[in-house]
């Protein structure tokens, strides 16, 4: 058996691989994001292993049908190289005000849509980086404010202009923040698809009354 031949193999980046990495990878990062902000019951989460980490997943019907399929209709377009940017936006159900806005902006290795190149990285360095993020997204409650009020989430997805959308997905306007602070947060780099990401929150105006 030729493990070094499976090792090389296991280094080869697609296009279509690294869409099913980084579908996916929005699929964990916004069930992260719903426990750690607190959105639902805690027992409305599994645990799960994945990453190395133990990760939370909602297995509340309308929540994991709607994240299921939005992020598999990412994974889709991520091939086409016409995805700029995915954002999670959590509001007020009360006001709709948007409280934070997690920004996931793409880049996509034009060679590897233009001409089907692949590239070569270790499913251990993408993993690590990942495993960075869900790392960072566990200690995002240490720095933003607490949602003192009961809140809703949804997907936004920035795409190319002449991507025709699902009949059921609508227009929205890009829900942004007045003076907005925003944290960084680490990359994630499959050589063809690059995610640099950000949160942005609402600051209590309190300091200026």
């Amino acid at each position: 058996m030729g493990t070094g031949q499976q090792a090389a193999t296991r280094d080869v980046i697609t296009l279509k691989g690294s869409s099913s990495i980084v579908g996916e990878f929005f699929s964990y990062a916004v069930n992260s994001i719903l426990f750690q902000r607190g959105l639902y019951p805690s027992e409305q989460f599994d645990r799960v292993k994945k990453y190395g980490l133990t990760m939370l997943v909602s297995h509340e019907d309308k929540v994991k049908g709607y994240i299921s399929a939005v992020t598999s209709q990412i994974a889709d377009w991520l091939q086409t190289g016409k995805v700029q940017r995915v954002v999670m936006v959590i509001s007020s159900l009360a006001t709709k005000e948007v409280l934070e806005r997690w920004n996931f902006l793409i880049e996509t290795d034009r060679d590897a849509t233009e001409t089907g190149a692949t590239k070569e990285k270790s499913d251990k360095e993408i993993m690590q980086e990942i495993q960075a993020i869900m790392r960072q997204i566990t200690s995002s409650v240490t720095f933003l404010p607490h949602l003192e009020e009961s809140c809703s989430f949804e997907l936004l997805v920035y795409t190319d202009t002449d991507l025709e959308a699902p009949t059921s997905w609508e227009e929205s306007d890009p829900r942004l923040i007045k003076k907005a602070q925003e944290v960084k947060l680490r990359s994630l780099n499959t050589k063809i698809h690059k995610i640099d990401s950000l949160v942005a929150y609402k600051v209590d105006d309190d300091s200026n009354v």
